[in-house]
C-alpha cells in the first residue's frame, strides 16, 4: 500500500502528521491523523494537592487554559461536596464566554480565514494571517479586536489573558467591580459587527464552494456535548450529556457527567498519543462522534439569545437539518461568538455579579470527583481520585480534540478521495485542502496531548509497498 504523509500539518495549535494510504491501483484506500507528543500532564500530576490543579491543568495549553481552569474548579466542587453561590456559578459562565469568543475569534480569523479569503492554491508563504492583512486590512483588524475582547473579558476578571489565577474549587477568588463591566460593555457593539461580518463571510463562501462543503468532512457520525438540564438548550457550562446521531435523532440523553464512563470509552492507537474515544454502546470504530461548535448547535433545541437563534434557524435550514459537514464548524464557530456576546451583555448587566459571596469553603468530603464543561473545541472531562488529605492518586482528562479524533482521520481520507486524481502529481493546494480538513475542527494539540517543543506538520502519501510516493512538510 503506498502511504502520502503530511508533516507537519500547519496553522493548528500543536504538531501533527496526516498519513494518506494508496492501494495497488494508487487510488486512496485511508488516511490517519498522527499527533507524535507524548501525554504526560495526567501522570505527573499525581501526588499533588488537588486545590492546585487549576492551576497547573491552565498550563497544558496557552490558548485555552481557561478551559481546563473552569473544568478542574468543577472536579474540584466535587471532591469538596459543594455547590459554589450563585455569584460563583455567573462568574464562571462569564469567563467561559469570553474563552468562548477569543479562541473561536482566532480560529476563524487567523487560522482559516487565509484559505476562505486568500485560496487553498494561493501562494503558501503568503497564505497566513499576514496574507490576510495584506489582502483585507480592514478585516483582519476586525478578527484581531474581536479576539482581544474575548481576551480582555478574561483578564478583567482574572487578572491576566493567560493562566489566571481565578477559578477555585468553591467558587472563584473575586468579583469584578461595576467599573470593570461598563468597560467590557462598551466593547459590546464593535465585537457584535466584527461578528456579523464573519457571518456574511463564511455564508457567502459557501453559497460560492458547495462542492467543498460536500466533502470536507461531510459523513454520518455521531455528536454529543452539554445541553440544558430544562429545556436542553445551547450550554456552555453546566447541563447533562446528550447524544444525538446524524439524523437529528436522540439516541442517549439527560446523562450525568459524572457517569461519563458509562458511555464513553478510549481507544489507543498504535500510531498516535492522541487518544480515541468513542461511544461505548456501538464499540470501536463504529461508535465514532463529535464534539465542539458543530456537536453544541446539532443536539440543542435552541440558544435562548435572538441574534444566535435566528442565525442557528439558517444554519440548520442550509443544512438541511443536522449539519454533517466539517465546514460547518467554521460556521457553528461564528454563531457561538455570537451567542457569547449576548450572553455576555446579560451577565455584566446582572448585578448578583458583584456578591461578595463567591466562594464556598470546605474540606474532602468525597474521594473522587469529575467535572465536565464545554472548552472552545468541545466537551472537556477532568476526573480525579485523592487521599483524605486531598492528594491525587489519580487523574483522567478526556480532551474535545481527541474526542474528534476518529472523525479527523476519517475527514482526510475524505478530501483525499475526491481531490487524488494522480497520486504522481499532487499539487501544494491538494496537501493544503487536506490540512483544512482538519483546521475545520480547530484541535488543540498541547491540549490534548500535552506537547513540548515546536509544533509543525507532516503529511506523507504511502504506497501499497510501504515506500513513501510524496511527502511534504512545513
Amino acid at each position: 500500500m503506498r502511504r502520502i504523509i503530511i508533516d507537519p500539518v500547519t496553522r493548528i495549535e500543536g504538531h501533527a502528521k496526516i498519513s494518506i494510504f494508496l492501494d495497488d491501483n494508487g487510488k486512496v484506500a485511508d488516511a490517519r491523523f498522527h499527533v507524535v507528543e507524548f501525554r504526560g500532564f495526567e501522570k505527573f500530576c499525581q501526588g499533588r494537592p488537588f486545590t492546585e490543579m487549576p492551576g497547573l491543568t491552565a498550563r497544558v495549553c496557552g490558548i485555552c487554559p481557561v478551559s481546563h481552569i473552569l473544568c478542574s474548579a468543577k472536579t474540584g466542587d466535587a471532591i469538596l461536596g459543594v455547590k459554589p453561590p450563585p455569584a460563583a456559578l455567573k462568574l464562571r459562565r462569564l469567563m467561559n464566554l469570553g474563552q468562548i469568543t477569543q479562541s473561536h475569534a482566532l480560529s476563524f480569523f487567523h487560522l482559516s480565514s487565509p484559505d476562505l479569503l486568500l485560496g487553498y492554491d494561493s501562494d503558501p508563504t503568503k497564505r497566513n494571517v499576514f496574507g490576510v492583512i495584506q489582502a483585507n486590512p480592514e478585516l483582519a483588524r476586525a478578527g484581531i479586536r474581536l479576539r482581544q475582547f474575548g481576551q480582555e473579558v478574561i483578564e478583567k476578571l482574572g487578572g491576566k489573558k493567560i493562566h489566571p489565577a481565578w477559578a477555585v474549587p468553591g467558587g472563584v477568588r473575586e468579583a469584578p467591580t461595576e467599573d470593570v463591566c461598563r468597560e467590557l460593555l462598551a466593547l459590546i457593539p464593535e465585537a457584535l459587527a466584527t461578528t456579523q461580518v464573519g457571518l456574511g463571510l463564511i455564508k457567502k463562501y459557501m453559497n460560492e464552494h458547495p462542492d467543498e462543503v460536500a466533502v470536507f468532512g461531510n459523513f454520518p457520525t455521531l455528536y454529543m456535548g452539554l445541553v440544558r438540564r430544562e429545556d436542553h438548550g445551547w450550554e456552555h457550562h453546566d447541563g447533562v450529556l446528550r447524544f444525538m446521531d446524524h439524523t437529528g435523532q436522540v439516541i442517549a440523553d439527560d446523562i450525568e457527567p459524572s457517569n461519563y464512563r458509562e458511555y464513553i470509552t478510549e481507544y489507543i492507537e498504535n500510531d498516535s498519543y492522541l487518544k480515541s474515544p468513542f461511544y461505548k454502546p456501538l464499540g470501536y470504530p463504529n461508535g465514532v462522534y463529535r464534539v465542539g461548535p458543530l456537536a453544541r448547535l446539532n443536539i440543542c433545541t435552541g440558544i435562548g439569545t435572538p441574534l444566535a437563534d435566528a442565525e442557528l434557524a439558517e444554519f440548520r435550514s442550509r443544512a438541511g437539518g443536522t449539519a454533517n459537514s466539517a465546514f460547518f464548524f467554521h460556521y457553528a464557530r461564528l454563531i457561538e461568538i455570537l451567542a457569547a456576546i449576548e450572553s455576555l451583555e446579560r451577565l455584566l448587566n446582572d448585578p448578583e455579579i458583584h456578591s461578595t459571596r463567591h466562594r464556598s469553603e470546605a474540606g474532602v468530603n468525597n474521594l473522587e470527583g469529575i467535572g465536565c464543561s464545554e472548552a472552545p473545541r468541545g466537551t472537556l472531562f477532568h476526573h480525579y481520585r485523592v487521599t483524605e488529605h486531598g492528594l491525587l492518586t489519580y487523574v483522567n482528562m478526556i480532551i474535545a480534540t481527541g474526542q474528534n479524533n476518529l472523525a479527523m482521520s476519517q475527514t482526510c481520507a475524505q478530501i483525499a478521495r475526491h481531490y487524488i486524481t494522480d497520486s504522481a502529481n499532487i499539487p501544494e493546494g491538494f496537501l493544503n485542502r487536506v490540512e483544512h480538513g482538519i483546521r475545520c475542527y480547530d484541535p488543540c494539540l498541547s491540549c490534548s496531548t500535552h506537547a513540548y517543543g515546536e509544533m509543525p506538520l507532516h503529511i506523507r502519501l504511502i504506497a501499497a509497498d510501504g515506500s513513501v510516493v510524496a511527502e511534504a512538510k512545513r
